[in-house]
Parts: structure tokens; C-alpha cells; sequence
């Protein structure tokens, strides 16, 4: 899996995040995330169909939504985000949200699937301690990943599960790792960032990757998505490290899943 992917969330389905996804391949991103309630993975598809860069050497992600979770249902879902995609399979299948009740049954779901080459490899999305602890006690094939909300902002909030996914090997994966755009503006991070002649967005992209993380930046404006990829070419110290680490203030910037049974 790439390092850093383009994420699609509330991107319309259309033009729009048709264009922004061959932009970002344009730039070298070689991982697409988009989900089933996205309502663009037509566009993610159409994108990738123009052949500017071969399937094969393209990432894609999607996942499985709460109303479509169970057995029976994530089989039908997974093969209607196919049909959606244009794609034989996808290279990633995640549960998107911990729907007590419907966990096992899904995740079982996503075994058969894996087992049937429709997607190379599965995991899930908003799982803390409580949730992978469960998973961990009945799946079969080990969650390839965890994609939970991750920047300095929440960072001290995750800290138990995200130890938890490196004793186990579940590589975690960060959603909204700019803040959606509340924290750019924070004079600690722009001081910082100038000090390395780069931009907050790309700060916290690489605070990610130093933190071991694969991270799904999300923009539809080529300068943004271009500029988001330009993080390969400096280092943040341990120190500006250590206070990145400690600017946890637990700011969720969506639903909060430590709050899901």
C-alpha cells in the first residue's frame, strides 16, 4: 500500500473528483481511497479507466457502509462496488464504522471475499481498543489495516489503539490528517512548517509518515493535492516531533468512534 493515497471524501460524483483523481496520479499518488457512501466511486473508476497509469499500479480502497453491513449484504455490497469502480477487484475492502451486532458476520463477509481475489487484501475503518480486541478473537485473516482519524490534534486520544495495531501488525492509516482545515491556520503549526520552508498541510502529512502511518490527504484542487505530494524531501526533527505529539486536544473533526459500542 502507498504511503500517502488520495482521499475522496464529499467530492461529488462527476467531473469533479474524476478530474482531482487523475490529477493526483498525475503527481504520482498510486492510492485512491473512496467508499461506498462516498456516492463517487463511478468517478474514481471512470479516472482510473483513462489508462493514464496501468491498473495494476494503482492502490484502491473502498469499503463497506453501516446499512450494508452482515453476511449476505457486505457480499452484495462488495460486488456492487465493483460494478460501480468498473474494477475486477479492489486492492483494499474496509468496514467503514463498528456496527455493534453486525461486526462478525460482516468481517466474515470480507474473509469470503478476500478468499475469492475481490479484494487483495481487507481491514477496517473507526475500530478502537474495544473493536479490534473483539475482531481479534474470532477473524481468521488479520485486518490488513485501520483507518481512524489521526493528526497531532487527536493524536495523545488514539495512543492505546494505535499500539495496539503496531503489536499486531495492522498498519494504521490516517483519515482527515489536516484537521479538515481547522488547525492549518494554528500559529504553532505555521511557525513550524516555515521553519522548513514548507506549508502546515504538508507538516502534518509528514508528521504522519514519521509517525509510521499511510495517510489519505483529501483535496479536489490540483495545487493542493499537488503540493500534499511534496513531502519526500525534508525530515521533521524529534524535537519539532515531541511537540507535535503533544498538541492532543482530542478534536474529532467527525463522528467520534471511542463513543460506538
Amino acid at each position: 500500500m502507498p504511503a500517502i493515497g488520495l482521499g475522496v471524501y464529499q467530492m461529488p460524483n462527476g467531473i469533479l473528483t474524476q478530474k482531482a483523481v487523475d490529477s493526483a496520479l498525475r503527481y504520482g499518488y498510486r492510492h485512491i481511497d473512496t467508499a461506498m457512501i462516498y456516492r463517487n466511486e463511478e468517478s474514481v473508476g471512470k479516472a482510473i479507466a483513462s489508462g493514464f497509469v496501468p491498473r495494476e499500479q494503482i492502490f484502491v480502497t473502498t469499503k463497506l457502509w453501516n446499512s450494508d453491513q452482515g453476511y449476505d449484504q457486505a457480499l452484495k455490497a462488495c460486488n456492487a462496488s465493483l460494478v460501480r469502480l468498473g474494477l475486477s477487484y479492489v486492492d483494499l475492502y474496509l468496514i467503514h464504522w463498528p456496527v455493534h451486532g453486525k461486526r462478525q458476520d460482516s468481517w466474515r463477509a470480507l474473509e469470503t471475499l478476500f478468499q475469492e481475489g475481490k479484494c487483495r487484501a481487507i481491514g477496517v475503518s473507526n475500530y478502537m481498543v474495544h473493536h479490534l480486541e473483539e475482531l481479534l478473537g474470532y477473524c481468521k485473516v488479520m485486518p490488513a489495516v485501520n483507518q481512524i482519524e489521526l493528526h497531532p490534534y487527536i493524536y495523545s486520544s488514539r495512543i492505546e489503539t494505535i499500539d495496539l495495531c503496531r503489536r499486531t501488525g495492522i498498519i494504521p492509516v490516517a483519515y482527515s490528517p489536516l484537521t479538515k482545515g481547522i488547525k492549518l491556520r494554528d500559529p504553532l503549526l505555521v511557525k513550524i512548517a516555515s521553519g522548513y520552508g514548507k506549508n502546515t498541510a504538508q507538516l502534518l502529512i509528514r508528521w504522519a509518515l514519521q509517525q509510521g502511518f499511510a495517510v489519505i490527504p483529501k483535496s479536489s484542487v490540483t495545487s493542493r493535492i499537488a503540493d500534499n505530494f511534496r513531502v519526500f524531501d525534508f525530515t521533521i526533527t524529534a524535537e519539532d516531533m515531541a511537540v507535535l505529539d503533544g498538541l492532543g486536544e482530542n478534536l474529532a473533526t467527525g463522528w467520534d468512534p471511542a463513543e460506538a459500542l
